[in-house]
Order: structure tokens, then C-alpha cells, then sequence
């Protein structure tokens, strides 16, 4: 799956691991058996959100739903993400969840056909919940098993400063304007290109942020009807283009083994002047060269496109266990989380985008990117197609390697496309859970 956009934090309490994996595996028991005596109900969270947050800010927006709620009491289990994701994975497989799970969009497929997770369309319904507020959700065959709590987007850098350099005046607002300044850009010299592209195939994200997110802005699709459809004009428009950026010698060097560090590094260097890259990297990038002007804006959308624009993204997705006891009073908390005052709060402290529709964050601490960026998320919608999509890396892969005989010369458009077609409705490959992105 893609580098999250909050990968850079996962690192802090490696340490302490094991002893988090042993304590999730303790009590991540399927259920928290019956109420007790008083009515009360113990949920158990397990995430690894908290593990990414300021030290007692999560606490605060937990202890907030108990003190509204003095039936329902929630017993967080934070560890970092990979020690989350292990623990998940064989709880899944046993069907031994805790009540309320935070969810990659990669592991939603596997975990809703192992029955491990919960239809949640059924407990909206159930709880009259009004879920138009909602900016998307992940289903599969219909149906809702995560909730995008909040979202983490990737928009265009530009270095306002080679732009000026090379004579454009305006951010590119479109694929032809996006070209011709990235021609200008290459033009100016010192080994300088226009814009940087990540496909090393052993880490093939740069499929998702780098060239699908080209088809997302102009409201296309790679799936219809929830399956492959990668020979179809948008789709095809898209490799074009980026082929057309390739043709043009803009791409920066080493594209074919270059990942998404590597592109980051490049742009902090003043090497190439624009690239699509997580939010997550606006600080890391101030922090390792302050002086940089850059600015974000939105995707370029193909030429003549003027509806609302798709912008890749990560999240911190939530869902329920199909195996608790408790399912209503885990909804009531879900719906806490989602309610637009709590998602406001999470996604400030978070530096992230809310899942609520209705919700703002407050940026008033916040670097004025940020503000920008939130501008950009509000006028279009969350767009990942692979979030959900059964064996989502091996996808990314597989395209990789077909593109990469593209921009080498050695097969058409055409033929990349029809190859990847092939190997993507493979059986293995079928009946993905997909985004449903709210008007």
C-alpha cells in the first residue's frame, strides 16, 4: 500500500513494540464479554493513531465521549502502525477483533470477506444516522466496513522560486500548462527538471500518488462498476500525458529506481520544481531547508475538465468487529468520532483533513500550507481507488512494470495498458472494496 501519510512518525515507541504486541494480543479478545453489573460496557480501541498524536491529546477526545457517555468506557490499545497491523491480521484471520478497530484501506478487503469486520451501512440505518456528512466511505459489494476518519492528502508542491525563474507566472492549473512549465523549468539548466517521478517497483506507491492521481483530478476512474477498466480513454489519456512528460526529458534522472524519499529529497534540494507528495512532508521539508518557497495547490486537471477535482489520500480509517456483543454502543462511539465538532478536534491535532464534511480545522498554530491545502481538499474529494482493492501493492506493481517499458521505449500505450488490464481481473484480483465519495 501507499507510504502513509503519517509514516515519518511511525518510527517513535519502536521500542516498545513487543511489549504493545503482547498487550494488544491479550486483550484484543473478539469481544468485551457481557455488560457488567451496572450496565456499563468496556470497548476496546486498537489503533495506532494515538501512538501518532501529542502525548495526551488523544486521551482528552476519549475521555470526552465517556464523560457524555457513563455507560460506555473505552480501553485504548495505541502501538505503532506495524505492530497494529500485525496484531489485526491475526485477530482477523481468528475473528477475534476488539470492538472498534482502526483500519488501513488496504486490509479492509481481506477482513470483511473473513466475516471479521462489520457491515456498518446496517448500523447507520439502525441508528438513523445521517451518513451525507460522511466525505467517503469503503465498501465492498454495497456495503460499509470503514470510515475515513481523517484523511491525509497529497497535493502539487510547486517551488514558486524555479517557476519565477524560468518565466511562469502562474501555478499550472492544467496537464498542458503543467507541461510547458516543467519544459520551462528544464530549461533553466544547474540539472534542474520540471517534475519527479518515483516508480521503483519494489516500493510501487508512485502508481497511486504520482500517476493515477493525474486521472482522480480529472474526475476519472480506473474501476467501473467496482473492476478494472484500464483500456478506457481516461485512463489511457493519463499514461499519455505522463508519457508526454517523459517524451519531453522533464522527469527528473533515476525515475525507474527512484522512490518516494528520493523525490522529496530532490524537491528540498531545489532539483526539480514540482512534485505530488504527502502533506505529512511540509514540515520535514521547512525543517531541512527553511528557506525553500514553496507553496501547494491543486492537481492539474486535463484540459477542459471543470468539475470537481479527485486528490489522492491516505487515512486513519475505522471500522467494527463483526464478532463484539456491543455493536451499537461501538457505532455511538464511531459516530462520536465522526460528529463534526470530535472530527475537528482530531483532525487539528493530527494535521489532517476531517472526514467530516461539516467539520474545519483550526490551523491557527498550524503552518499556513496547511490552510491552503484544506482550501484545495474542500473544493474536490478524497480520491484512491486502491484503498481496498484485494493485493493493492501487487496492482500498483504490475502497472509499474508495464509503464516502465512505456517510458522506455519498448511497448505502446496500448499494449501496457491491455497487459495490466489482463493481470489485474485475474480471479485473485476481482470485486475490490471501493471508496463511495459523498457529493
Amino acid at each position: 500500500m501507499t507510504t502513509r501519510a503519517t509514516q515519518l512518525k511511525r518510527l517513535i515507541g519502536a521500542v516498545t513494540v513487543a511489549a504493545t504486541v503482547a498487550t494488544v494480543a491479550a486483550c484484543g479478545s473478539g469481544d468485551s464479554g457481557d455488560a457488567a453489573a451496572d450496565g456499563t460496557v468496556t470497548l476496546e480501541f486498537a489503533q495506532w493513531w494515538g501512538a501518532e498524536l501529542p502525548a495526551g491529546d488523544f486521551d482528552k477526545i476519549i475521555n470526552d465521549f465517556t464523560a457524555q457517555n457513563p455507560n460506555i468506557k473505552i480501553k485504548l490499545l495505541s502501538a505503532p502502525y506495524a505492530s497494529t497491523k500485525q496484531q489485526l491480521v491475526t485477530a482477523a484471520a481468528s475473528k477475534t477483533l476488539p470492538d472498534v478497530v482502526g483500519l488501513d484501506g488496504a486490509w479492509v478487503n481481506d477482513f470483511a470477506k473473513q466475516g471479521a469486520i462489520a457491515d456498518m451501512s446496517k448500523l447507520m440505518t439502525d441508528a438513523n444516522y445521517d451518513s451525507s456528512q460522511l466525505a467517503s466511505q469503503i465498501q465492498l459489494d454495497g456495503k460499509t466496513y470503514m470510515i475515513p476518519v481523517v484523511n491525509f492528502v497529497y497535493p502539487l508542491f510547486v517551488n514558486k522560486d524555479l517557476l519565477t525563474k524560468a518565466g511562469v507566472a502562474d501555478v499550472p492549473a492544467t496537464r498542458s500548462e503543467f507541461l510547458d512549465a516543467a519544459k520551462k523549468v528544464s530549461a533553466t539548466g544547474d540539472n534542474v527538471k520540471g517534475w519527479a517521478l518515483p516508480l521503483d517497483t519494489a516500493v510501487p506507491n508512485g502508481i497511486q500518488n504520482d500517476v493515477m492521481s493525474w486521472l482522480w483530478a480529472s474526475g476519472g476512474s480506473m474501476l467501473t462498476d467496482g473492476k478494472p477498466n484500464l483500456t478506457s480513454p481516461q485512463v489511457k489519456s493519463t499514461v499519455e500525458f505522463v508519457k508526454s512528460l517523459n517524451d519531453a526529458g522533464v522527469i527528473a534522472p533515476g525515475s525507474l529506481t527512484m522512490k518516494e524519499q528520493d523525490k522529496v529529497e530532490k524537491f528540498t534540494n531545489g532539483q526539480v520544481g514540482m512534485m505530488i507528495d504527502s502533506l505529512a512532508h511540509i514540515n520535514l521539508i521547512k525543517k531541512n531547508k527553511p528557506d525553500l518557497n514553496f507553496e501547494v495547490a491543486a492537481l492539474p486537471a486535463e484540459d477542459g475538465y471543470t468539475g470537481k477535482r479527485g486528490i489522492p489520500y491516505a487515512s486513519w480509517g475505522i471500522g467494527i468487529s463483526n464478532s463484539t456483543k456491543h455493536k451499537a454502543e461501538a457505532f455511538k462511539f464511531v459516530s462520536y468520532l465522526m460528529s463534526q465538532e470530535t472530527n475537528a478536534k482530531l483532525s487539528t491535532i493530527a494535521n489532517g483533513f476531517p472526514g467530516n464534511k461539516n467539520a474545519e480545522p483550526d490551523f491557527s498554530n498550524s503552518d499556513p500550507l496547511f490552510k491552503s491545502a484544506f482550501d484545495i481538499y474542500k473544493q474536490g474529494y478524497p480520491a484512491n481507488e486502491f484503498v481496498g482493492l484485494p493485493k493493492a501493492e501487487d496492482l500498483m506493481r504490475s502497472f509499474d512494470e508495464q509503464l516502465q517499458l512505456v517510458l522506455t521505449g519498448k511497448q505502446s500505450v496500448d499494449d501496457a495498458l491491455s497487459k495490466s488490464q489482463e493481470s489485474w481481473t485475474a480471479p485473485v484480483h476481482r470485486r475490490g472494496a471501493r471508496p463511495r465519495r459523498q457529493r
